[in-house]
């Protein structure tokens, strides 16, 4: 793999920190060594994911930001450097393929909104428009709603720090954070149910 750094750091970028006096910041990262792969705190973080953003460019230069989303783990790990996913039906308009097709450098984040942690991927993609059975298999799916398939070579990454990230949680998270307390709500009702005279707080001390 790359080092994220080498990707992102141009010399344009380059000479806006130093302008700005951010090179210091960022001389210590120029030293650490590529990465071989994907580590288990990545292949996590991915396999949990149930939504992502994916930037490409199309063949003017044009940059190009497609969301993708689905269940958690919509998002396939084949090796710990590879990536892929099932394309479900959408508006049909071919976008993110098309500019695969002219250009397969990508650019993905991946951000985990309770926890406040994103992850930023490069790579190189390849849209399979009719995707072979093997791989099919691999990355599952609805048969009745799949459009092709995209697989994602990951150069290299990087992790963001949580600043300015605000948590926000899905209906499954909260229900999880509710679900005792909803038990309870249960439990209570259904002691005032069997005791109609009892207060809550006489029965609580009968217990």
């Amino acid at each position: 793999m790359e080092s994220y750094f080498d990707i992102a750091f141009t010399a344009s970028v380059t000479e806006l920190q130093s302008r700005k006096g951010a090179s210091d910041h960022y001389a210590q990262a120029a030293t650490w060594p590529n990465p071989t792969g994907l580590t288990a705190r990545e292949l996590a973080h991915i396999q949990a994911a149930d939504s992502f953003y994916m930037a490409s460019v199309s063949d003017t230069g044009w940059p190009y930001v497609q969301h993708r989303g689905g269940p958690k783990g919509f998002v396939t790990v084949i090796d710990d450097h590879t990536i892929g996913w099932v394309e479900r039906l959408g508006n049909r308009q071919y976008v993110s393929a098309g500019n695969i097709a002219a250009n397969n450098k990508v650019a993905i984040i991946m951000v985990d909104y309770p926890s406040r942690t994103r992850l930023k991927l490069y790579g190189l993609a390849t849209h399979h428009l009719e995707p072979p059975p093997d791989l099919v298999d691999r990355l599952g799916g609805d048969d009745t709603r799949r459009d092709g398939a995209t697989t994602v070579d990951v150069v290299s990454f990087d992790w963001n720090c949580p600043k300015f990230i605000t948590p926000r949680f899905t209906l499954e998270h909260v229900e999880a954070l509710t679900g005792p307390l909803r038990q309870r709500i249960r439990e209570l009702e259904a002691q005032l149910e069997a005791h109609p005279n009892t207060s809550t707080h006489e029965k609580g001390a009968e217990q």
